[in-house]
């Protein structure tokens, strides 16, 4: 298992747009990829998940991929992480 924590610098938080980037990037991984926030973990490959989580500007995720190209998945989603969150 691989993990990134980041903390969201963009002042809209995780709002629609790179939340329905960031699962599309983490649905194109066979891995499980998680993000979690505040001890709540959801399913980076859906949608209403990532959004549920309320992740607003100077909150802390933490990603995490379990499995197969965990490796990859992690680089890809923490790269997206930085340059648009």
């Amino acid at each position: 298992m691989r993990e990134f924590s980041y903390v969201i610098t963009d002042a809209q938080g995780i709002h629609a747009r790179p939340a329905g980037q960031l699962v599309k990037l983490a649905a194109a991984y066979p891995c499980k990829v998680t993000i979690a926030k505040d001890g709540r973990s959801v399913d980076a490959k859906r949608i209403m998940g990532v959004m549920s989580l309320g992740a607003k500007q100077g909150q802390e995720v933490i990603l995490q991929a379990d499995g197969e190209q965990e490796d990859e998945a992690i680089a890809a989603l923490s790269a997206f992480m930085n340059e648009n969150l």
